[in-house]
């Protein structure tokens, strides 16, 4: 029991940072985009990919096509 106890712990420390979402962030236009958006796949130059969080800090809105 103890031992299950130990793993459940972990996975509460572990698993919130798996979930971190990647998203597109064009730096040019502040928007962002999920990795599957048209938009993300048509992005070459401007694009870089960053977690949501960052991309929001620094100030980038949601696409309006796959809501980012």
């Amino acid at each position: 029991m103890k031992n299950f106890l130990i793993i459940i712990m972990s996975l509460c420390v572990i698993l919130p940072a798996c979930y971190a979402e990647t998203v597109v962030y064009n730096v040019k236009t502040h928007k962002y985009h999920k990795p599957g958006c048209t938009w993300a796949i048509k992005c070459t130059v401007n694009c870089i990919k960053l977690e949501k969080k960052e991309a929001v800090s620094r100030g980038g809105v949601p696409c309006k096509v796959c809501g980012g």
